[in-house]
C-alpha cells in the first residue's frame, strides 16, 4: 500500500509507467487483502484521472466480469483518458460506450461505425462535417442497404439534403441491391424542389416504376404534377406500354402519337375516360385537335359520335365552326352535326353555326328546331336561310314565314305562297302575324293579277289594322286606286279621322273631279302637303287651296306653285297678308337665272299695283317695305314709297316713310337726295345727316344743307349745335378753312371759332389756329396748343396763347411751358420776373429739361431757384466754372454729383479740385471701381494713386481702398505692392487683389496673400507652377495645412526637380498624412530611390510591400548585406522569391547566402541546398536539410560529402540530421567510402536506441509465471473488496482480473505500446562520437554536450 501510495504521488508522475504496473502485477497478493495492483489503481482514481496505458489495464479484467457500468460511472467522472485502444475494447461489448471514448478520443471513423450500428444517420453528417473527417459514404451506404434497407434510406435522405452524396450514385446503389421502394422514396425526398438540372433523376424516378411493376406509384406522381424537367417523351412512352393511357396522352406532342393513344382509349370502354378527353383537347392546337377528331370519326363514326360532338361543342371557339362544320359534311355525319350545333346555336353569335343548325334540323326532320331557330335566332344570314328553305319546301312553310316576315322578304314570301297555293297562309299571315305587312302583300298579289275579290275579301278581313297611307302607295303606284274607294268610304263613314285615310278619299275625289275645290276647302283631316303635290299635276289652283290650307307649313311650295303656273297676283296678296320677312325673302330672292328676275318683276308689279293699294293696315305696308329692304331691292322701294308718299295717299306724311325714302335715295340714287331734301320737312334731319356725310356716302353739301336749314327752323344752343356740325362739315369734310373762316364770321359764335381753331391747329395753321383761340377765348385745349407749338417751334406765338390761357386756367403745366417757351425764346428777365412771382410750375422738371436740351443758363436761374445744389453744381461743370461746381457739391453733398464734378475736374486738369470731389466719392466702395477707370482711361493712374494714398486716412476708409490701391501698385508700381501688403493685407479683399498679382505676375506677392487668407492649397499650387516664389519655409508651413491630399504628391514631384536636397525633409514632414506605397512609387518612377533612403526606413516600420522592396533593392545596391538581413528578418512583407532570384547569382557571397536564406524560409529547401554547396557553405546546407525533414534530402546530402571527400561534414550530416537518415544508407556511403570511424558514432546510437525497443517489446509480451498467476487472483479478490466499497462508488459483485498481457475475448491481440506512449530520444554520443551542430568534429577526447542526450545515456 505504501508503495502504490508512493507510485501514486510521485512527482510528475515519473512512476506511473507500464513498468510500474507490471510490478504490482508481479507481486503476490496477501490472504484478505486486495491485490497490490489494484490498490495501486485505487490510489490513483483518488488522486485524480488515470492516463491512457492505465485506462487500458484497469478496462480489460472488468469487461472480463461484463461490469460495463464501473466503466460508465468512471467515464462520467472523467476517470479514464479516452484513446483508440480503450475504444475497441469496449465496442465489443458496449456499443455506447465505444462510441463515448471514440468521440472523446478523436476518432471519426470509429465514432462514425459505432453511429451507423446505433442508427444515428442524422448525426453522422454533422460530426464529420465538425471534425474534418472525409467519409466515404457510398461505402459506408452500400455496406448498409442489404443489413438495413430502411436504415439506409434514412441515411441516404440526410446525405443527399447536405449535399455530401451524389443522388445518381444512391439510385445506382439501391439500384444494386433492387431495392425500388427505397429508391423511390429517396428521389421524391431529393428531387422535392423540382430543378432543371435534375431531369434525368426525375425521368429515372418514373423510369424505375413504370418498368419495375408499380404504375400506379408513377400515375400518383404525375397526377401531383410534382416534376417537370423529366423526359416527357420518353416518359409517355413508357406510360403507353404500361397501360396509363391517359398520363401517356398527357405527355405526347407528335399527333401520330396523341391520336394512337386516344383511339387505344376510346376503344377500351373500362378505360375511356370522358371528363380527361375533354379537358385533354383544350391543350392541343386547333390542327391537332381536327386531324385528332378526325380519326375518331374515320374509325368508328357512330361509336365515337357522342364525344366528338362533345369536344366540339366545348372547344367551338378555339377550332372554330367553319372546320367543324366541314369535318362532320365530310363524313356526312348530319346527325353529328345536329347534335354538335344544337349545344352552341343558342350562345353563338356565328351566321354559320345557325344556318348549318337549320339546315341539319331540316335534314334530320327536326321541324321544330327549325321553325324555333327562324322565330328567335338574330345571326343567321337571312338571304341565305331563304333560298334554301325556298329550295327545300317543307311541308310546314311557317319557319320561310318567319325569316321573310323578319328581314323584309314580304314579296318574295307572298310569291312562293301564292304560287304554290297556299292562299290560306297569305290569310293567317296578314290576319295574325304581320297585319302592317297587308301593303306590301297587296302590292304584290295586284302583281300577281290575283283575284279581286280575294283581295278585296282580304283587306276587309284585315279591316283598320291595315295601314292607309302604305296600302294607298302600293296601290297607287299600280294605278289601281280606285280599288280602295268603297273600302275608304265605309272607315270614313264611322267617323275614321285618318289623315291618310282622307288623303287617299281626296285624291280620289280630285281624280274624279267630284267637287275638288268644297274637299280641299272643308275638309279639315287631310295633309295639305300631301293632296297639294297631288294636285300640282292636275290643277295647280287646287294646289294652291291645298298649301294656303296648311297654315303657314307650305310656304314654300306656294311660291313654288304660283311661281311655276303665273299666279302672282294670288302670290302677292298671300305674302301682303302673310307677313312673313323670311318668306318674302324667299320670294324676292335674287339669282342669275333671267326667268328668276322676270318672276320677281311680275311680283313686284303685283305688289305696287295690286296688293298694296288695296290694303288698309299700316302693318303690311310695314313689312313689304321691310321685305323690300332686305331684299335689297333699293331701286325698286323707292319706286314703292314714292307711290305712297309722294304720289298721295294715307301714310304721305308719315316720317318713316319720308326717313326710309331719303334714305334709301342716299343708298342707291344720290343725285335725288338734294330733291327730297328740299320737298320733304317731316325727317330726322340731323341724323341723316349724319348719314349723309359719313365716309361711305360722303355726301357732304346735303348734310351741310341740312345742318344749315334744321339750324335755321332751330333755337339756342339746338341751334348753336348744329352750326357747329356745320362748320365741323366745312373744315373735316370739305377741308375749306376760307369757307368755315366766312361761316364762322357769319354766325359769330364762340363754339363755331373753338371747332374752327381746332381744325387750324390740325392743319399746323399755328398764327389762325391761336388767334381762333383767342377770339373763342377757349383754353381748354391748351394741351393740344402746346403740343402742336412744340413740334413747329414757334414759341414765340405760343407766349401771348399762354398768358391769355393762365388768367382762366391755374394749371402746372401752363405755367411750366411758359417757362420753357420764355428759356426757348432767350427771354432770361422775363424767365427771372416770372419764377419770382407766385406760380405753381414744375421748375425741378423744366430745369432738367432745359439743362438736358443745353440751356445751361435759363436751368442754372431755375435750379438756383429752388436749391437743388446737385443740379446747379452740374450747371456750373457744363459752364466751366468748377470752383463754382465743387461748392455747390459741397451743399449738395451728393455721390452723382461728386462724380460728374470729379470727372469733369479730371478732363479739365483740375487735379487739386478733383482730389477734392474724389475724396468724397472713394468712401463709398461702388463708386469706387469707376473712379479708378475714369483716372486710368485718361492716362493719370499716379494722380489716383496719390488719391487712395491721401484716402488711406480717412474715417471711412473701407477694405475698398486698400485693395484698388494695391491693384493700382500691380499696375503702376509693383514696388510698393509687397510692403503696401505686408502692412494692410487683414482689410484687403483679398481673391481680388490676388487676382490682380496673378495678372500682373507678381507671384511672391500672390503666394503672401494666399497663405494669410488660409488658402494654402492654392498657396502651394503657386509655387509649385511658378517656383520664382518658391521659399523652402514658407513652403512647408502651408503644405501640412492643405486640404486635397493630392498636392503631396504634386509637391513630391516639385521638390524631386527643383529642389532634389530638401526632399526627405518635405517626406518627413508629410509621413503621418503620405500614402507611402504611392510614394514609392512616384519616387521610383523618378529614378530618385537612393535620396529618399533615410525616410524609407522611418516608415519601415509599417511593414509595407512597397516600402520593404524598395529599401531592399537599396541595400543590394549599396552591398550592405548585414542590413538587407536585418530587413529580411524583421520586414517579412514583400516578394521574397523575386528577392532572392535577383541575389542568389550575386558577387558578394554574403548576398547569395542570404538568398539561400529566403529559400529556406520559403521552404524551398532544394533551391537552398543548392546554392549552399555551390558556394561550399555546407555548414548552411546541413541546416537546411535538418530543417526540411526530408530523408531524401539527407541521404542526397551524404551523397554529396561523399563525392567531395569532406568526411567531417559526412559525420556532421549524421549528427545533425539523425532522425532522418535511414541507418542502412548510411553505414552503406561509410564501408563504401571508408568513413566506419566517422559513422560509428551513428551505429553506435542508433544500436542503442533499437535495443531499448526491443528489451521493452520483450518485458510486455513475456509469459506471466503460476506464481505470479496466484498472486494477480488474490489481487483480485482484494480488488473486489475494495471496489466493492459503496464509499468508493463500486457497487457489485468481485472483479476477476485477467493477465495482464491478454487481450478480451474474442478480440485481437493489444499491440505492445512503449513506456508512456513516447518513443525514446536519441541518446548520448559516446566520446568521440557525433559532431556539434557547427558541422565539424569536437576535438579528440571530448564529449559532445549533454543535452544532446536522452534519458536512456549510458
Amino acid at each position: 500500500a505504501a508503495a502504490a501510495k508512493l507510485a501514486a504521488e510521485s512527482p510528475q508522475g515519473l512512476l506511473r509507467t507500464a513498468d510500474t504496473i507490471q510490478r504490482f502485477q508481479a507481486i503476490p497478493g496477501q490472504p484478505g487483502q486486495p491485490q497490490p495492483v489494484f490498490q495501486y489503481f485505487h490510489m490513483l482514481l483518488e488522486k485524480g484521472k488515470l492516463n491512457q496505458l492505465e485506462s487500458l489495464e484497469l478496462a480489460k479484467p472488468v469487461l472480463q466480469q461484463g461490469r460495463t457500468q464501473f466503466l460508465e460511472k468512471w467515464l462520467t467522472e472523467d476517470k479514464l483518458e479516452c484513446s483508440e485502444q480503450l475504444g475497441d475494447l469496449l465496442v465489443q461489448a458496449d456499443v455506447n460506450l465505444a462510441l463515448s471514448v471514440y468521440l472523446r478520443a478523436n476518432v471519426p471513423e470509429k465514432a462514425i461505425n459505432c453511429m451507423l450500428q446505433r442508427g444515428e444517420f442524422d448525426k453522422i453528417a454533422a460530426y464529420a462535417t465538425k471534425v474534418g473527417y472525409r467519409c466515404d459514404y457510398s461505402f459506408m451506404l452500400s455496406s448498409l442497404v442489404r443489413a438495413n434497407p430502411q436504415g439506409a434510406l434514412e441515411f441516404a435522405k440526410q446525405l443527399a439534403a447536405g449535399s455530401l452524396i451524389d443522388p445518381n450514385q444512391v439510385v445506382e446503389i439501391f439500384m444494386q441491391a433492387s431495392r425500388i421502394q427505397e429508391t423511390t422514396a429517396f428521389l421524391l425526398e431529393a428531387l422535392k424542389e423540382n430543378k432543371p438540372e435534375e431531369g434525368y433523376l426525375q425521368t429515372k424516378l418514373l423510369e424505375i416504376n413504370l418498368r419495375g411493376g408499380s404504375p400506379q406509384v408513377a400515375d400518383a406522381i404525375l397526377q401531383n404534377a410534382m416534376f417537370t424537367h423529366y423526359d416527357r417523351q420518353y416518359v409517355a412512352k413508357l406510360c403507353e406500354a404500361a397501360g396509363l393511357a391517359q398520363r401517356a396522352l398527357e405527355h405526347y406532342t407528335d399527333v401520330d402519337d396523341i391520336k394512337r393513344s386516344l383511339l387505344a382509349m376510346c376503344q377500351s370502354p373500362n378505360v375511356a375516360n370522358p371528363e380527361f378527353v375533354l379537358s385533354y383537347f383544350g391543350s392541343l392546337s386547333p390542327e391537332a385537335s381536327l386531324e385528332c377528331l378526325k380519326e375518331l370519326l374515320a374509325r368508328n363514326m357512330r361509336g365515337n359520335m357522342q364525344i366528338v360532338t362533345q369536344v366540339a361543342a366545348k372547344y367551338n371557339e378555339q377550332i372554330g365552326a367553319q372546320p367543324l362544320v366541314d369535318l362532320f359534311e365530310n363524313f356526312k355525319c348530319f346527325e353529328g352535326l345536329f347534335y354538335y350545333l344544337g349545344q352552341i346555336v343558342n350562345f353563338s353569335q356565328d351566321p354559320v353555326v345557325h344556318f348549318k343548325y337549320v339546315e341539319a334540323a331540316a335534314k334530320c326532320q327536326q321541324f321544330k328546331e327549325v321553325e324555333r331557330v327562324c322565330r328567335d335566332s338574330t345571326v343567321y344570314e337571312p338571304e341565305q336561310v331563304k333560298t334554301f328553305l325556298m329550295d327545300a319546301k317543307l311541308p310546314d312553310p311557317r319557319p320561310l314565314i318567319h325569316v321573310c316576315d323578319r328581314h323584309g322578304f314580304i314579296e318574295e314570301m307572298t310569291i312562293y305562297l301564292y304560287n304554290n297555293s297556299l292562299t290560306k297562309y297569305i290569310e293567317v299571315y296578314c290576319n295574325k302575324v304581320s297585319p302592317q305587312k297587308t301593303p306590301v302583300v297587296i302590292g304584290k298579289l295586284l302583281d300577281l293579277d290575283a283575284n279581286e275579290d280575294f283581295i278585296r275579301t282580304l283587306l276587309n278581313s284585315v279591316g283598320h289594322a291595315c295601314p292607309v297611307d302604305e296600302l294607298v302607295e302600293q296601290v297607287e303606284r299600280r294605278n289601281r286606286l280606285r280599288l280602295l274607294q268603297p273600302w275608304l268610304e265605309a272607315r270614313i263613314a264611322t267617323g275614321n279621322q285618318e289623315t291618310g285615310t282622307h288623303n287617299a278619299i281626296g285624291k280620289i275625289y280630285v281624280t274624279l273631279n267630284r267637287d275638288p275645290v268644297s274637299f280641299l276647302t272643308n275638309d279639315q283631316y287631310y295633309d295639305p302637303k300631301v293632296l297639294g303635290k297631288y294636285c300640282e299635276k292636275l290643277d295647280p289652283s287646287l294646289a294652291f287651296l291645298a298649301y294656303k290650307r296648311a297654315g303657314g307649313e307650305c310656304d314654300e311650295d306656294i311660291i313654288r306653285v304660283t311661281t311655276e303656273n303665273g299666279l302672282f297676283k294670288d302670290q302677292a296678296r298671300y305674302l301682303v297678308e302673310k307677313q312673313d320677312l323670311d318668306l318674302w325673302a324667299a320670294a324676292l330672292k335674287q339669282s342669275d337665272d333671267p326667268n328668276d328676275d322676270a318672276n320677281r318683276r311680275s311680283l313686284i308689279d303685283q305688289v305696287v299695283q295690286t296688293a298694296l293699294p288695296e290694303t288698309k293696315d299700316p302693318d303690311h305696308v310695314s313689312t313689304t317695305v321691310k321685305a323690300f329692304m332686305a331684299a335689297d331691292l333699293p331701286s325698286e322701294l323707292i319706286e314703292l314709297l314714292e307711290r305712297i308718299v309722294l304720289q298721295g295717299s294715307d301714310f304721305s306724311e308719315n316720317k318713316n316713310l319720308q326717313n326710309l325714302l331719303i334714305l334709301t335715295a342716299i343708298k342707291a340714287d344720290k343725285e335725288r337726295v338734294m330733291e327730297y331734301i328740299n320737298r320733304l320737312d317731316n325727317f330726322d334731319g340731323p341724323e341723316i345727316a349724319k348719314i349723309a356725310v359719313s365716309d361711305q356716302y360722303a355726301l357732304y353739301e346735303e348734310g351741310f344743307v341740312i345742318y344749315t336749314k334744321f339750324a335755321r327752323r332751330s333755337e339756342g344752343q339746338e341751334a348753336t349745335d348744329l352750326n357747329v356740325s356745320a362748320v365741323g362739315v366745312l373744315v373735316d369734310m370739305v377741308r375749306n378753312m376760307e369757307r368755315a373762316g366766312e361761316f364762322a364770321e357769319r354766325v359769330n359764335e364762340a363754339s363755331v371759332w373753338a371747332r374752327l381753331a381746332k381744325a387750324q391747329l390740325a392743319e399746323a395753321l399755328m398764327g389762325p389756329a391761336i388767334a381762333s383761340y383767342i377770339k373763342a377765348n377757349d383754353p381748354s385745349n391748351f394741351q393740344e396748343v402746346i403740343e402742336a407749338a412744340e413740334r413747329a417751334e414757334d414759341y414765340d406765338s405760343l407766349v401771348p396763347y399762354l398768358v391769355m390761357a393762365r388768367k382762366q386756367v391755374k394749371e402746372p403745366h401752363l405755367d411750366t411751358m411758359l417757362i420753357y417757351a420764355y428759356a426757348k425764346s432767350n427771354k432770361l428777365g422775363d424767365l427771372e420776373e416770372f419764377i419770382s412771382a407766385p406760380n405753381v410750375a414744375s421748375i425741378q422738371t423744366i430745369g432738367e429739361r432745359c439743362f438736358d436740351e443745353a440751356m445751361f443758363s435759363a436751368a442754372k436761374l431755375l435750379f438756383a431757384s429752388i436749391n437743388n445744389n446737385a443740379k446747379l453744381a452740374l450747371c456750373y461743370v457744363n459752364l466751366e466754372a468748377y470752383r463754382e461746381a465743387v461748392d455747390a457739391a459741397q451743399k449738395a453733398n451728393s455721390v452723382s454729383t461728386w462724380k460728374e464734378v470729379n470727372k469733369a475736374c479730371v478732363k479739365a486738369q483740375e487735379f487739386r479740385l478733383a482730389r477734392v470731389a474724389g475724396l468724397q466719392i472713394i468712401v463709398h466702395p461702388d463708386h469706387l471701381e469707376e473712379l479708378t477707370l475714369l483716372y486710368e482711361r485718361e492716362g493719370q493712374p499716379l494722380e489716383m494713386i496719390q488719391l487712395m494714398e491721401q484716402g488711406l486716412g480717412l474715417d471711412a476708409a473701407h477694405s475698398g481702398i486698400f485693395t484698388e490701391l494695391g491693384v493700382l501698385y500691380s499696375k503702376h508700381l509693383p514696388e510698393k505692392l509687397m510692403e503696401h501688403i505686408k502692412i494692410f493685407w487683414s482689410r484687403m479683399n483679398t481673391p481680388k487683389l490676388m487676382k490682380a498679382c496673378e495678372k500682373a505676375l507678381l507671384w511672391d506677392e500672390a503666394v503672401f496673400l494666399l497663405k494669410e487668407d488660409e488658402q494654402y492649397d492654392s498657396a502651394v499650387k503657386t509655387m509649385i507652377a511658378h517656383s520664382s516664389a518658391f521659399q523652402h519655409d514658407l513652403f512647408l508651413d502651408c503644405v501640412q495645412k492643405v486640404r486635397n491630399s493630392e498636392i503631396y504628391y504634386k509637391s513630391i514631384t516639385f521638390y524631386l526637380e527643383q529642389q532634389p536636397m530638401q526632399v526627405v525633409r518635405l517626406l518627413q514632414v508629410l509621413t503621418p498624412n503620405l500614402d507611402h506605397s504611392r510614394v514609392v512609387h512616384l519616387i521610383r518612377r523618378a529614378e530618385n530611390l537612393p535620396l529618399v533612403l533615410p525616410y524609407f526606413k522611418a516608415v519601415q516600420k509599417e511593414n509595407l510591400t512597397a516600402v520593404n522592396e524598395a529599401v531592399n533593392e537599396l541595400y543590394v545596391d549599396d552591398e550592405d548585406y548585414e542590413s538587407l538581413r536585418q530587413s529580411i528578418d524583421e520586414f517579412d512583407n514583400f516578394d521574397q522569391i523575386a528577392l532572392a532570384q535577383k541575389i542568389e547569382k550575386h558577387e558578394l557571397l554574403e548576398f547569395r547566402r542570404i538568398a539561400g536564406y529566403i529559400y529556406k524560409k520559403n521552404k524551398r529547401y532544394q533551391k537552398s541546398i543548392q546554392l549552399a554547396k555551390a558556394d561550399k557553405m555546407y555548414k548552411d546546407s546541413i541546416e537546411t536539410v535538418a530543417e526540411a525533414g526530408d530523408s531524401a534530402l539527407a541521404e542526397e546530402t551524404l551523397r554529396f560529402f561523399c563525392d567531395v571527400c569532406d568526411k567531417e561534414c559526412f559525420c556532421a550530416t549524421l549528427y545533425t540530421c539523425y532522425k532522418h537518415i535511414k541507418p542502412d544508407v548510411a553505414i552503406e556511403l561509410a564501408w563504401r567510402n571508408n568513413y566506419i570511424d566517422f559513422v560509428m558514432p551513428f551505429v553506435i546510437q542508433y544500436t542503442r536506441h533499437l535495443h531499448d525497443k526491443v528489451e521493452e517489446i520483450e518485458k510486455r509480451t513475456a509469459p506471466k509465471e503460476p506464481e505470479q498467476a496466484e498472486q494477480e487472483a488474490a489481487a483480485a479478490a482484494q480488488a473486489q473488496m475494495m471496489y466493492g466499497d459503496p464509499a468508493m462508488g463500486m457497487p457489485g459483485a468481485p472483479l476477476a482480473l485477467g493477465y495482464e498481457g491478454m487481450p478480451p475475448p474474442g478480440g485481437p491481440p493489444m499491440p505492445p505500446m512503449p513506456v508512456g506512449g513516447v518513443p525514446p530520444q536519441m541518446p548520448p554520443m559516446p566520446p568521440g562520437g557525433m559532431p556539434p551542430p557547427g558541422g565539424m568534429m569536437p576535438p579528440q577526447g571530448m564529449m559532445p554536450p549533454p543535452q544532446m542526450g536522452g534519458p536512456g545515456m549510458y
